[in-house]
């Protein structure tokens, strides 16, 4: 029993140490530090099989082995208050996923939950036209302010669990991790991050408003993008400021300082300005296709085409058709 302590003690040990260096190659490390949460994990189931023949006989409960393997699922995450001071926690946090999951939940509780979106609205109007009054009807865009609060309550009900495990819990194990390092450091720089959006499902996309992927296509876990459990991203704004306007400031500055310093994490901005609290890993599908390599050579194919196209229509490729097709 003490062996297994020991061997625990240094498991953990070598956790910190994976998590909190600074990350050259974020994936490798990631991968690494989850290697170590399942070997804590299954230490703990061995330790408690020499604990004795009652806690033997607990563990062959299916409910009590599902509460050991996914503590998160069966214990509500604590809900705090909502405040703009950085959130703290121990250095031990990395330890345990229930606690990364328990600081996210902290980011994501302290974001209003707000966003300016277009919406169509038609209007009658009365023209004059040949000496006679017309009415015709236009389109005019709007802007309006939408408060999405309701959203991801009414999502993780049809779910059947509770908004923590909805909105943390449904995303990626790795991603994650990556999250609360990055995190941390916009807190530690004074940025205050905050969480809009974690995970969503279909049903959660389908009533997303603005910029969106198709409902079974969004990268926050859509139902071919692995559903539940496989998010890969996040909206992230600065919860810094005591209006809205300042928020926008600070939103910017947020962003501009992912941009700089994101990769060191792992994460990156996909859409910059056309989607700019939108982030995802940066050794995923979704940035690859964005900003990566598969971007670049989209890039440079449309480029090419582009060319093309215009070398067709040019004088000297026109007047070289016509003697082409010259009958002799």
């Amino acid at each position: 029993m003490k062996l297994l302590n020991g061997f625990g003690c240094f498991l953990c040990g070598s956790l910190g140490v994976l998590l909190w260096a600074a990350p050259a190659n974020p994936d490798r490390h990631v991968k690494a530090a989850l290697a170590l949460l399942d070997a804590i994990a299954a230490l703990a189931h061995s330790d408690a099989a020499l604990a004795g023949p009652e806690l033997r006989t607990a563990l062959a409960d299916p409910d009590t082995r599902a509460t050991l393997a996914d503590p998160v699922l069966k214990a509500p995450l604590a809900e705090p208050e909502v405040n703009i001071s950085p959130l703290k926690t121990s250095d031990t946090c990395v330890l345990s996923e229930e606690c990364i999951d328990q600081y996210l939940w902290s980011v994501y509780e302290r974001a209003p939950k707000l966003d300016t979106i277009k919406v169509a609205e038609q209007i009658k109007e009365t023209i004059e036209k040949n000496g006679k009054s017309h009415t015709v009807t236009k389109t005019v865009t709007k802007f309006v302010n939408e408060d999405f609060t309701w959203k991801d309550p009414d999502a993780a009900e049809k779910a059947g669990i509770s908004v923590a495990q909805y909105v943390i819990g449904g995303m990626d194990r790795g991603f994650k991790v990556r999250l609360y390092h990055l995190f941390r450091a916009l807190d530690d720089a004074g940025l205050c991050p905050g969480i809009t959006s974690g995970f969503r499902d279909d049903y959660r996309q389908s009533i997303a408003s603005g910029n969106k992927a198709a409902t079974d296509r969004s990268y926050h876990g859509g139902s071919l993008r692995g559903g539940y459990g496989h998010g890969l991203a996040a909206d992230v704004v600065s919860v810094k400021g005591e209006t809205r306007s300042e928020r926008l400031i600070s939103n910017q500055i947020l962003w501009k300082w992912i941009d700089a310093h994101g990769k060191e994490f792992g994460i990156g901005r996909p859409y910059l300005d056309k989607d700019p609290p939108h982030i995802a890993p940066i050794d995923g599908t979704e940035y690859a296709d964005k900003r990566g390599l598969n971007a670049k050579l989209a890039g440079k194919e449309s480029a090419a085409t582009g060319r093309d196209a215009k070398l067709a229509k040019s004088p000297q490729a026109m007047l070289q058709r016509r003697a082409e097709h010259k009958p002799l």
